[in-house]
């Protein structure tokens, strides 16, 4: 992220009511929207120039917001990369001084938070005396446990006062452990970031009158200082032991970071407080985690951006869906609420079209029962959806995605039936998840139409869609099937056509390793240990579950065709397949847990290589955005291949 020289502009706002002027900061980076206002050195210093003429006798009372859209997405990134423990421990140093001078002014402070509000964002505003807060705000968190660091500007010390123990431990510990989770400004309210909530349409009028309201009715400011109760030790043993299971000890932030939370709640003073959060940053910045986040974040934000390609895409004014799975129902769902247009959905079973349809009932009665649409919109969208168990409603459609049964013949014999129906400019894409979509196009009149679009389960939580090309794939149908994906908002990785593409052969090199130490005598705790302790959101046989044993054999058979020394067949896997929950032990030599990670971390560095080389993808980087965003891998192993390197294993594999 690269600062757009973020400004604190003041400005001097007269009213009846004061005897004083109110002072109206407002941060803003000169910018539209979708250039966020960060705290760089630039900005640090603007805010100290503000602070001079805030700090002088002729002021009634200060309110600080941001530009349209935007409070402050916190500290500038590119700031953090390689930077030394001395300077990580000055810049924290530097905005509890800042801040603390906003906390210490002698008239009431209130932040306006009119848009999303990050990090050092909400440090800020924690640093006022009472905060206001736009119902349209969608972006309200402390996401630095996600980077490998914690808050750094008073978060840990501030937020535990103001809100108390669980809440602070939730929103500074654990949501950004949970994908980033963020809260909406109603829900910042309810928990008590905020005194109070306004609509955004007069956001900045009413924050306004509310600011005049501190100013001349006397009251306790909500600065942060409330005493609290001090939390029984509970609380934290229990966070402790989440954090276990969660991170297995492969992160240390969010451990700092709880330690810091409860130092606020046991007595420490703020300026004890912050010292502390400057020996965490001093340590944790400059350390392997928080640079492979760095890393990581990096690979994100760039994959928010659409590749550029040769040809533009189709329009698409009707969809349609083959299958009525669990995985296609999935879709189904996504599809009608981001795309709002008429979808068809055609399966052979008639039971299946009547869940599919119940699903996404259910769905959209859940949006109304969150306030994000009114019955009237649940209702137009559910007209938009029409079952079939034949193939002609799928005339008219621009786009059709067959996801049924993973079995080759029956996807061609799908696509065939398509073909007879559909237009010759009509995309069809294939969710396979290991499949080769040259050979399921090898067979049709317009095989450059055919492009593979491979979503990941749970279709509403990751954000990746491999977009694969076959050999005989067109640009236009890949700019299409791009475009499709970035109107669903996920993150399209263009990947060439090779057996189980980038996430899925991956995941399945590493299961390899599983399989073999279980069928040397280890037992599944031991393989989940070892695994875990990469940080991993769930333990191999928990994946091995959710993925289903069934589909996962049908990859690992489909990479054994084609790679037979890397992907050994497994009957422990044929095993839970045909429901059998045995495994076949071949070898009692059971491998310690670091040994099988040692051996899983090389089999993967090994896999990248072969991935690289066959030109799956362009560059390692497309590997960790692949299992950043498709596998949620965390931030701080940078992927995997930023972990790889500082483990020198890559150098072990390439030498």
């Amino acid at each position: 992220m690269s600062e757009q020289l973020t400004q604190f502009k003041l400005t001097e706002v007269g009213r009846p009511e004061l005897e004083r002027p109110l002072a109206l900061v407002t941060i803003d980076n000169g910018a539209d929207h979708t250039k966020p206002t960060v705290f760089g050195r630039s900005a640090l210093e603007s805010l100290e120039r503000v602070l001079a003429e805030l700090e002088a006798d002729r002021w009634a009372a200060l309110l600080i917001t941001g530009k349209p859209y935007f409070f402050s997405a916190g500290a500038d990134l590119d700031d953090f990369s390689r930077v030394s423990p001395e300077l990580a421990r000055d810049g924290s140093r530097t905005g509890h001084e800042l801040f603390t001078r906003i906390r210490s002014l002698p008239y009431p402070t209130v932040a306006a938070i009119n848009g999303a509000c990050l990090g050092g964002g909400v440090e800020l505003a924690l640093h006022c005396d009472a905060r206001t807060i736009s119902t349209a705000v969608r972006h309200f968190a402390c996401p630095e446990c996600l980077l490998g660091i914690v808050p750094g500007w008073g978060g840990t010390q501030l937020i535990p006062r103001l809100v108390g123990a669980e809440t602070a431990i939730d929103f500074v510990v654990e949501n950004p452990l949970r994908q980033n989770r963020m809260l909406d400004g109603r829900r910042a309210h309810e928990l008590g970031f905020a005194d109070r909530l306004f609509e955004p349409a007069e956001f900045v009028d009413e924050s306004i009158a509310y600011t005049i309201e501190l100013a001349t009715v006397p009251r306790e400011t909500h600065s942060g200082a409330n005493p609290v109760d001090t939390p029984p030790a509970a609380v934290f043993q229990r966070a402790r032991a989440r954090l276990d299971d969660s991170v297995h000890g492969a992160a240390p932030a969010p451990y700092r970071a709880l330690d810091l939370i409860e130092g606020a709640l046991s007595g420490w003073t703020l300026q004890e407080g912050y010292r502390a959060e400057e020996d965490a940053i001093a340590e944790l910045l400059p350390g392997p985690q928080a640079q492979a986040s760095l890393y990581a974040y990096d690979l994100v934000e760039r994959a928010k951006k659409r590749p550029e390609l040769d040809a533009d895409p189709r329009l698409v004014t009707r969809v349609g869906i083959v299958g009525a799975g669990l995985m296609a129902t999935q879709l189904a769902a996504l599809f009608l609420r981001r795309l709002e247009l008429p979808l068809v959905i055609a399966d052979v079973d008639e039971q299946a079209l009547e869940r599919a349809r119940g699903a996404i009932e259910a769905e959209l009665a859940g949006q109304v029962a969150k306030g994000r649409y009114d019955e009237g919109k649940a209702r137009f969208l559910a007209s938009l959806v029409r079952t079939t168990t034949g193939r002609a409603d799928f005339a008219g459609c621009e786009f059709v995605l067959e996801a049924v049964f993973e079995q080759l013949t029956l996807k061609r014999e799908v696509f065939a039936q398509l073909e007879d129906i559909v237009a010759p400019s009509c995309v069809l894409a294939t969710n396979t998840s290991a499949l080769s979509v040259t050979a399921m196009a090898a067979e049709l009149v317009h095989p450059e139409r055919v492009v593979g679009m491979h979503f990941f389960n749970p279709v509403a939580l990751l954000p990746l869609v491999e977009v694969v090309r076959g050999e005989r794939t067109d640009d236009t149908t890949v700019a299409t099937a791009v475009d499709f994906a970035t109107k669903l908002h996920k993150r399209p990785l263009l990947v060439q056509d090779a057996p189980a593409f980038v996430v899925n052969r991956i995941l399945t090199r590493l299961l390899s390793v599983v399989l073999a130490a279980l069928e040397r005598g280890n037992s599944i705790e031991e393989t989940d240990e070892a695994v875990l302790r990469l940080g991993l959101p769930m333990a191999p046989s928990v994946l091995l579950q959710m993925v289903g044993a069934p589909v996962a054999l049908h990859v690992l058979e489909t990479l054994h065709d084609a790679y037979p020394d890397r992907f050994p067949l497994s009957q422990t896997l044929t095993n839970y397949a045909g429901g059998v929950e045995e495994v076949a032990v071949i070898d009692e030599r059971p491998h310690t847990p670091d040994e099988i990670l040692e051996t899983a971390l090389a089999a993967i560095a090994d896999e990248v290589r072969h991935l690289l080389d066959e030109g799956v993808v362009p560059s390692a980087a497309d590997v960790d955005t692949a299992l950043v965003l498709g596998a949620g891998f965390p931030f701080w192993l940078g992927g995997i291949t930023k972990h790889l390197e500082q483990l020198r294993i890559s150098e072990r594999m390439s030498s």
